[in-house]
């Protein structure tokens, strides 16, 4: 197997006649899929998505693929494939069509619904190319053609992307659920032709690569729900991506057995559920889904919430519940149901929801203690079977953290994939396929770029170490006048502390400490600001640490009269 070096230059020129493929988001990580092929000097992007925060990253709204390694080339972009409709793979679109909106995208009916909802927020009206399974269609000098995938979201497609250099076949995200609720199957048949005519790199989903078996069926979910829908006592409120349109008709179909009325909660909710129910991929009877606002009419055992917050997002609909800011008080007696998989990295933000949760009195029922989720990649088994289907002569696992890239690795060598035509590679990591073999040539810039409100880009690791530290450790800030031409002191020094579990009145200690030290800076000729600024920093500092054994923030702020 050929590996990312942390010395690997920038690539070099592609050659004639070949093909490269630089994964800018999705390796090493869960979400940020983002892959862009050149060949000819023109470029094909698959997806585009975004990443979400984990409490390293305070004040963070999204992580996005950086772009800078295409912004010169922006005008050789042949458009945008966008395999299916979820925020880690569409997520970040509307960021890239801000510096050039008329990169065509191209995708199956709902994901493009979804996309272009999205967009209307950000003012954008975007140049669409729908496609089904089954169509190919021509993109600048790339043949695409699409393959249906079975996925947790309808219409996923793989795509198959040829050149004269090979074929490229890009899975997306997908399993192999035998028995799926819009009995869409994954398209074995089609990859098997593929096959046949000889798929030259595979890009496989690997976010299951660790888990062995194979991934249980979608319907498995509905007894369980029946259960939960049967003993429920009060109402039933339900936490899910705004984009399992499967899982929620399960919902659905269960309220609707047990007499319940449904409201969505939350924007994205409603826009997606109302998409999927127009286009539809969402099977709603008649009087099933009501206005959250006419809930208060209703009994408590008749009413269903389908919101978001499944990963315990600070501003979701569930988080604010369990935190008593929401408009819906959780009582004595709710079910609410966590019907979505945990994230990683997001373990501690859910389970901090399901206590607050669990104090109001809810029956919480999620993953860890029901059968109200299944996955919506492929298992070990499925890779293994499917690898069998493609033979694929280059395998270059993707979309996962690294345990899932090397497992899912050693699962295409188990299938006989040579250990020289395997590429685990990192984001950012260039890989050409030259003459039928795929290999490392470098590696451009994909570090992350973070949302922070209107901000894209504008905060960066320093601030978020800064961040860090305001909110392990507080901030002290000291504010000293003194004359501009002998640096002598002429008022304070006056400290105040904010955050960091030190008294006010416990200054009056170190003090006399920073006017000592300024009073011999000024005897020695230091005038200039910032040096005095750094020695109230170095003198305050130690004692705290001293004193105190922590290291807040300090902010010097000297003034010259």
């Amino acid at each position: 197997m050929s590996h990312p070096h942390p010395e690997l230059g920038s690539p070099p020129p592609l050659p004639a006649g070949g093909l490269r493929v630089t994964p800018l988001g999705g390796l090493g990580e869960i979400g940020r899929n983002m892959t862009v092929f050149e060949y000819g000097g023109r470029l094909l992007i698959v997806d585009c998505g975004v990443l979400f925060p984990e409490e390293e990253q305070p004040g963070i709204d999204l992580i996005l693929p950086d772009f800078s390694s295409i912004r010169d080339r922006l005008d050789d972009i042949e458009g945008i494939v966008l395999t299916h409709g979820h925020e880690d793979h569409i997520g970040g679109v509307p960021f890239l069509l801000r510096e050039k909106p008329d990169i065509p995208l191209i995708g199956s009916k709902l994901t493009l619904a979804l996309i272009e909802a999205k967009l209307q927020e950000h003012r954008i009206r975007p140049y669409t190319l729908e496609v089904a399974e089954g169509n190919r269609e021509r993109i600048g000098p790339f043949d695409c053609e699409f393959i249906a995938v079975n996925h947790s979201i309808p219409d996923a497609l793989a795509v198959a992307i040829r050149t004269p250099a090979g074929m490229v076949v890009h899975t997306g995200d997908f399993k192999m659920d035998q028995l799926p609720l819009d009995n869409r199957l994954t398209d074995l048949h089609a990859f098997a032709r593929l096959s046949e005519e000889g798929i030259d790199l595979l890009l496989t989903d690997s976010t299951n690569a660790e888990v062995p078996g194979f991934t249980p069926h979608e319907r498995d979910i509905s007894n369980v729900l029946r259960q939960v829908f049967a003993g429920a006592r009060k109402r039933i409120i339900v936490a899910s991506f705004a984009s399992h349109v499967h899982r929620i008709q399960q919902i659905l179909d269960a309220a609707h057995e047990y007499g319940r009325r449904v409201a969505f909660v939350g924007r994205s909710m409603v826009r997606n559920m109302g998409i999927a129910r127009d286009l539809g991929y969402l099977k709603v009877p008649p009087g099933l889904v009501v206005d959250v606002k006419t809930l208060d009419d209703l009994p408590d055992h008749e009413v269903v919430l389908v919101c978001t917050g499944s990963q315990g997002e600070p501003m979701a609909a569930l988080s604010r519940m369990a935190n008593r800011d929401h408009q819906i008080r959780i009582v004595e007696g709710d079910t609410v149901i966590l019907a979505s998989s945990l994230i990683p990295g997001n373990e501690n933000a859910v389970y901090r929801v399901i206590n607050g949760l669990t104090r109001w009195g809810a029956n919480v029922v999620h993953k860890g203690n029901a059968k109200v989720h299944v996955s919506g990649h492929a298992s070990a088994g499925e890779l293994l079977y499917f690898y069998n289907i493609c033979r694929p002569r280059n395998l270059m696992p993707v979309h996962g953290e690294w345990r899932h890239l090397r497992a899912n690795a050693e699962l295409g060598a188990m299938t006989g994939v040579p250990h020289d035509r395997i590429v685990i590679a990192e984001d950012g990591v260039a890989v050409d396929l030259i003459e039928g073999k795929a290999k490392i040539s470098g590696k451009v810039q994909a570090g992350y770029v973070y949302v922070d409100g209107l901000s894209v880009g504008g905060v960066g690791e320093p601030a978020l170490k800064d961040r860090k530290i305001l909110g392990d450790e507080g901030i002290i800030s000291v504010f000293v006048v003194v004359d501009a031409s002998t640096g002598k002191i002429t008022g304070g020094p006056h400290v105040q502390a904010r955050g960091s579990g030190i008294e006010d009145s416990a200054f009056a200690a170190v003090i006399p400490k920073i006017a000592e030290v300024l009073e011999r800076s000024a005897q020695d000729g230091v005038v200039e600001p910032h040096q005095l600024q750094q020695l109230i920093r170095r003198t305050l500092g130690k004692w705290v640490s001293d004193s105190y054994r922590r290291r807040p923030m300090i902010l010097p702020v000297v003034v010259e009269v």
